[in-house]
């Protein structure tokens, strides 16, 4: 569970997203962060006793920064208004599937996969998922996924309009093949933030999303 203040101070950020307002209310910055990152760590613990390849990370390895790149972006907030833990083998930066954690008042989630991976990587998914669909359709379809997140998250951002290139549009798997992402989550509402539960939730959904997790990283590392 998280601390109320925690929410809290993500709330507040929201409304005053700036260096001046940040540097006033670094203390609850530290805190709140302090929190967020030690139920990583009992997600790390939870989980990792199902999925030893995650056992030995610490919250540091998977926490994102605050801090936005604005670079290239026109919005200028300096901050995110969210919390978020990419719990994947080799930590945050790993090229690898895995588990993710989103904390954000008003649309938290919790889930996996893994999100636009390079093309040498993507190419090597979807030739697992062409290959070895059977195996594909029983690990997407089994009831445990199914009730959990019903499907992979098929949004406009992380497909192809048409069949990638050396697909034909009547392979049987084509509409996974033109996933440019393969990610599924649950949303948490705020009313479970502070509660018990929370850990419950996120774990539920890292073992419904295990196999296809697995099954990735099987084809990543081929």
């Amino acid at each position: 569970m998280l601390q109320p203040a925690t929410i809290k101070f993500l709330q507040q950020l929201k409304k005053n997203n700036s260096k001046e307002w940040f540097d006033k209310n670094r203390p609850a910055f530290e805190a709140a962060k302090k929190d967020f990152a030690a139920f990583v760590g009992t997600l790390i613990d939870a989980h990792g006793k199902t999925d030893p390849e995650i056992a030995a990370l610490e919250s540091k390895d998977c926490v994102f920064r605050i801090n936005r790149d604005v670079r290239f972006s026109k919005d200028k907030s300096p901050y995110k208004t969210n919390m978020g833990a990419s719990i994947n083998r080799g930590g945050k930066k790993s090229i690898f599937a895995g588990y993710y954690f989103h904390l954000e008042p008003g649309g938290s989630f919790a889930g996996g996969g893994i999100w636009m991976p390079d093309p040498n990587d993507l190419k090597k998914i979807r030739q697992e998922i062409d290959y070895n669909y059977e195996e594909f359709k029983q690990i997407t379809g089994s009831k445990k996924f199914k009730a959990s997140f019903g499907t992979l998250d098929e949004s406009e951002e992380y497909k192809l309009s048409r069949p990638p290139k050396g697909y034909d549009e009547k392979n049987a798997a084509i509409e996974f093949l033109k996933l440019k992402s393969f990610v599924a989550m649950i949303k948490i509402g705020d009313e479970d933030l502070t509660t018990k539960a929370l850990q419950k939730k996120a774990t539920d959904a890292f073992a419904a999303i295990q196999p296809l997790i697995y099954f990735i990283n099987k084809a990543i590392e081929a």
